[in-house]
């Protein structure tokens, strides 16, 4: 079986070579005028200067955790290698988020000055940048994934198999632990500067100083271009990343405990690295028309996840075969994954596209005000988490029945592990078609501010508009998969909590685990509080700035002078750098606390808890801030009064009040519950010595 095996690390430099490859390619196209060039380097060297002290803030906070983890190991409460591989998975997470936004700001002025030949040459650059981050994400989680696996099965080659194969499980665990540490920071803190920059250029610039979108006089524009990079790339890549590894590892530690030994345990590599492939073929089909419709342009990204989601039907049926002998009943888990993705996309889609009713009732509200578009957006977010949760529910059902989980208890929950990994092998072409949506968001910027024909930002305004779409299909689809994959590590939890503790009781009767559950219901609603107001005062700094530098800097809103861009950049900066700490460590405080007051059943409570609300409300917040941005576009496009009517300045308030929710405290919901989930596993030893109540 390890001669199979070798298909993992082969498929990660497959995949890494591809991602070359679309770099390459999209640095073929030329950035245009001088304008454009001054334009992109001026948001390049902010992304950087962000990133970089970001990730000196991070070194010196994964330094304490890594000394706490090496204290563990040595008084053996962990694995020896635990503390090193909760480094590199860190690591690889912030390069990957690194590559990827390097990428989408070489990309976007590419874009724009191909918007001015055609759409198909526009989102073929901006597609082909998004593929960079894609490839890179899962060329680098599948290589360092194969590598330690490859290198702890040959250090512990004396170990029986079982006793070998359960430290692996183990150790492999904590990578995924590392990947969502940086992944919360990287999207929290990308989120808040982010959202705090679109806020403050949006409230200050469209609605008082009445001037467009991404205009040069508005001081904020550049910090707003250069939050798009590091929020919705780098951020968004880190926490998909983190995604994609939770639902590895989670179904090897669960094949190792349905006793599937070697094999179960390397299926879910082979299947990534089948993934791999899908996709690639996937990214040829992405390709649209002239003048196309939202719906045709939908219709052109949804060609090539089709496609990549029919291939890897067809190949993992033969690696189930292959790999599973006797045992192809876990074929049909990986098909409804596949299928459960596809069909979130699809609520998704219909919810947040101006396409549909739901985004045009927003857009009508506007003409009555601020108040009922943001009663509207609120309504549309809520109703929009029936159908996923309800998908969600059928996928945990047939995923964990159809193995054998009635006789068998742990196929059923392997089963529903190896529905998260079929649900995100085509992560390589899906976080492509989210990736683009913020280049094509920057390249309209560049249009605008460089002062290009109309056409061309009519034309990036498309391809924005169905990056809103994509963007909250990817956060439905990462959130979901989430679902899959947090019922799967609760599960491991469980598993390793009674291998040492077999009075584990996990009854609804328990005062511990019921009062686990309030405290895990509470911790979603907790997180966004912090994470929503560390937007709403940093965003405060940035309007404050920007109202100055009007009334201050004489003949700027003429257009005869220029802002000070380097001063909201650094405000920005600054302010996110502070407000991320908090609600980061809160999430990794907390089933830490929980385990030692109320014990290991008190932590189970806690997790399900974070899981069933985390799950409904991150869905209802990023479905509904991607329908009020949508509907304000709507407007825009003309419809319904356009640009600078008194809908539109209504409908740019609704999308103020969905910024923070699509874009920071939404999409981090889904790293909380595997973090706290990976946190409690990693720590569990800890918690049984220590704990109150046991």
């Amino acid at each position: 079986m390890l001669t199979i095996f070798v298909f993992a690390p082969i498929g990660s430099l497959i995949a890494l070579l591809y991602a070359l490859f679309l770099s390459k390619t999209t640095r073929k196209f030329d950035e245009g005028t001088d304008m454009m060039r001054q334009i992109a380097q001026a948001v390049r060297e902010g992304a950087r200067a962000y990133l970089k002290r970001q990730y000196r803030v991070v070194a010196i906070i994964f330094g304490v955790v890594f000394v706490i983890l090496l204290i563990l190991s040595l008084n053996k409460l962990l694995p020896t290698f635990v503390p090193f591989i909760f480094l590199t998975g860190g690591f690889f997470s912030a390069l990957s988020g690194f590559i990827g936004m390097a990428q989408a700001t070489h990309s976007s002025a590419r874009t724009a000055n191909a918007a001015r030949t055609s759409l198909n040459s526009a989102l073929r650059v901006a597609f082909a940048a998004g593929g960079v981050m894609g490839f890179v994400v899962v060329g680098l989680s599948l290589l360092d994934l194969s590598v330690w696996f490859f290198l702890l099965n040959w250090i512990y080659r004396a170990l029986p198999t079982d006793e070998r194969l359960l430290i692996i499980t183990q150790t492999l665990i904590c990578y995924g632990m590392g990947a969502s540490f940086q992944a919360l920071f990287a999207r929290v803190g990308g989120g808040i500067f982010t959202k705090a920059a679109d806020v403050g250029a949006d409230l200050v610039g469209k609605v008082e100083a009445d001037i467009p979108e991404d205009d040069p006089r508005n001081p904020a524009t550049i910090a707003d271009n250069v939050g798009d990079n590091i929020g919705d790339v780098a951020g968004m890549g880190a926490d998909l990343y983190e995604s994609y590894v939770g639902s590895i590892v989670a179904a090897m530690a669960l094949a190792f405990a349905a006793g599937l030994g070697f094999s179960g345990i390397v299926l879910p590599l082979i299947l990534a690295a089948a993934g791999v492939l899908s996709s690639i073929i996937g990214t040829f089909l992405v390709r649209t028309k002239e003048e196309a419709s939202q719906h045709a342009l939908l219709f052109a990204i949804r060609k090539g996840i089709w496609m990549a989601g029919i291939v890897m039907a067809i190949i993992s049926a033969v690696v189930i075969k292959y790999v599973l002998p006797g045992n192809f009943n876990f074929y049909w888990p990986i098909l409804i994954g596949l299928a459960c993705g596809v069909i979130i996309g699809y609520s998704t889609e219909f919810f947040t596209s101006d396409t549909y009713r739901p985004t045009r009732a927003i857009a009508a509200a506007a003409r009555t005000g601020p108040a009922t578009v943001i009663l509207e957006g609120i309504s549309v977010g809520m109703l929009s988490t029936v159908p996923p949760i309800l998908i969600v529910a059928l996928a945990i059902i047939a995923a964990y029945y159809i193995p054998g989980g009635a006789t068998r208890p742990e196929y059923g929950l392997f089963g529903v592990a190896i529905a998260a990994v079929g649900m995100l092998s085509t992560l390589g072409i899906t976080l492509a078609t989210d990736a683009y949506g913020p280049v094509a968001d920057n390249a309209g910027g560049n249009a605008q501010m460089a002062n290009l024909p109309e056409e061309v930002r009519t034309r990036t305004d498309a391809l924005d508009a169905i990056g809103n779409t994509t963007a909250a299909t990817g956060k439905g689809f990462a959130i979901g998969s989430a679902a899959l994959t947090v019922l799967a590590l609760i599960a491991a939890y469980r598993s390793q909590i009674a291998r040492v503790f077999p009075a584990f009781d996990f009854r609804i009767t328990n005062p511990q685990v019921i009062i686990g559950l309030f405290l895990g219901a509470m911790m979603p609603f907790l997180f966004c509080s912090q994470t929503i107001k560390a937007v709403g005062r940093t965003a405060g700094y940035i309007v404050l700035e920007v109202r100055r530098q009007f009334k201050e800097i004489k003949g700027l809103l003429e257009g005869k002078a220029q802002p000070d861009y380097a001063k909201t950049v650094d405000l920005c900066t600054v302010a996110a750098q502070k407000e991320m700490i908090k609600p980061a460590l809160l999430v990794v405080a907390v089933p830490i606390l929980t385990g030692i007051l109320l014990g290991p059943n008190g932590v189970i409570g806690l997790l399900v808890g974070a899981l069933i609300t985390g799950f409904a409300l991150a869905l209802m917040m990023a479905n509904s801030g991607g329908a009020w941005d949508n509907a304000k576009k709507y407007i825009e496009k003309g419809e319904l009064g356009g640009k600078g009517s008194p809908e539109h300045k209504a409908a740019v308030v609704g999308d103020t009040v969905g910024d923070p929710f699509k874009d920071t405290a939404g999409p981090s919901l889904n790293i909380l519950i595997k973090l706290m989930s990976t946190v409690s596993i990693v720590f569990a030893c800890f918690i049984l010595r220590f704990a109150l109540f046991k």
